[in-house]
C-alpha cells in the first residue's frame, strides 16, 4: 500500500472515531437501562428510583431495570457503576455517600469524585429525631441532649449503617451539641426501627419516610426533624434548630450519577427526562408519601451542590474521627 492509501485509510478511520460519540449519543437508548439502586427495595431512594423509571421509560421508550445493589454503605453499588461503560446504560441514585464516603472508607475502589459524571439532584428527604414513645421523660430535643450530658457515652442512637445520612445526621448532632452517644449500626432502617421500638436503643435519626409509619402510629416519639424548615409531612415537628440545637440542619439528598466520560448529550437528555417525571402527578404522590421534597436541577446545579457538601462532611468525619479504617 502506497503513502497516500495509507494516509486515505488513516484519515477515513480517524474521522470515523470521531464521529462514533455523537452517532451514540444519537441512538440512546437503544436498549433498556439499568438503574442501581445502592439500598435494599422498599426505603425511600429505591421508591423514587421506581417512580421516576417508569414515568422516563414511558418517554424514551426504553425500560429502566432497577438493581438493587445495597451493602458496605452504598459501595458495592457505587463500585458496580463506577466500572461500567460510559454509554448512558447504567446509572446510579445514591444519596450522601457520594461526598461522605471517601474519607469514612479510605480503601474505597472507586473516585466518588473523579469517576462520576453528575445528572440531577432529584429531591431532599428529611430526617427525624424519634424515641421510642414509652420515654416519660424524652419529649423534646432539648430533653436529648440534657440527657446525654447527664450521662456521657451511655446513651445510643441506632443508623441504617455507617456512612447513611441517619449516622452522619447523629454525628452532626453531637458534634453541634458537644455530647457523647453510642452509634449502634444496623444492616438498614428496618431492624434499627425495631430494636429502637422494642427498648434496645434509644434514639434514631431515621428517614421520615421509614419512620412516619410507627410516628403515626403512636410507637416512636418525634422530636424534631433534621432539615432547615418544617416537613409538609410532619408538619407540627419543628426543626432541630428551633427546637433546641440552634444552627442544626442535615438536609439528605438523593441525586443521580453516571460514569465519568458519558457524552454529555445523553446526560442533557437524561437530565430532562427525569426533571419532567418529576413533575408528574402521580410521580408528585409517590414523592410526598416518601416525606420527599421535589428540587430537580441541572448537572452543573448538582456539581455546585457537591463541593458545598463534600467538605462539610469531610470535616465533620475527620474531626469526630469517624473513618472506618
Amino acid at each position: 500500500m502506497n503513502s497516500i492509501k495509507k494516509l486515505a485509510v488513516f484519515t477515513v478511520a480517524a474521522w470515523t472515531c470521531l464521529q462514533a460519540p455523537p452517532a451514540l449519543a444519537d441512538e440512546w437508548p437503544s436498549k433498556p437501562i439499568r438503574w442501581v439502586v445502592p439500598f435494599p427495595p422498599g426505603g425511600g431512594v429505591d421508591a423514587t428510583a421506581r417512580a421516576l423509571g417508569e414515568k422516563a421509560s414511558k418517554v424514551l421508550g426504553q425500560p429502566f431495570i432497577i438493581d438493587n445493589r445495597p451493602g458496605a454503605g452504598g459501595n458495592i453499588g457505587a463500585s458496580l457503576v463506577a466500572k461500567s461503560p460510559a454509554d448512558g446504560y447504567t446509572l446510579m441514585i445514591t444519596s450522601i455517600g457520594m461526598v461522605a464516603n471517601k474519607s469514612l472508607y479510605p480503601r474505597l475502589t472507586y473516585d466518588p469524585a473523579k469517576d462520576f459524571a453528575p445528572v440531577s439532584l432529584l429531591v431532599v428527604v428529611p430526617n427525624v429525631l424519634v424515641t421510642n414513645a414509652t420515654q416519660p421523660n424524652v419529649k423534646s430535643v432539648a430533653d436529648v441532649i440534657a440527657a446525654a450530658k447527664a450521662q456521657p457515652g451511655k446513651l445510643t442512637y441506632a443508623s441504617a449503617g455507617s456512612g447513611s445520612s441517619i449516622h452522619l445526621a447523629g454525628a452532626m448532632f453531637m458534634s453541634q451539641a458537644k455530647i457523647e452517644m453510642l452509634h449502634i449500626a444496623y444492616k438498614g432502617s428496618a431492624p434499627a426501627v425495631t430494636d429502637l421500638i422494642g427498648g434496645q436503643v434509644n434514639y434514631m435519626f431515621d428517614s421520615i419516610t421509614s419512620a412516619k409509619p410507627h410516628i403515626d402510629s403512636g410507637k416512636l416519639r418525634a422530636l424534631g426533624v433534621t432539615t432547615a424548615k418544617r416537613s409538609s409531612v410532619l408538619p407540627d415537628v419543628p426543626p432541630i434548630a428551633e427546637a433546641g440545637l440552634p444552627g442544626y440542619e442535615v438536609s439528605p439528598w438523593f441525586a443521580v450519577f453516571v460514569p465519568i466520560g458519558t457524552p454529555k448529550s445523553i446526560i442533557n437528555k437524561l437530565n430532562a427526562v427525569l426533571t419532567d417525571a418529576m413533575k408528574d402527578p402521580q410521580v408528585g404522590k409517590t414523592l410526598q408519601a416518601i416525606g420527599a421534597e421535589r428540587v430537580g436541577s441541572t448537572p452543573e446545579e448538582l456539581e455546585a451542590h457537591l463541593k458545598i457538601e463534600r467538605p462539610r462532611w469531610e470535616k465533620l468525619i475527620a474531626e469526630s474521627k469517624l473513618s472506618e479504617e
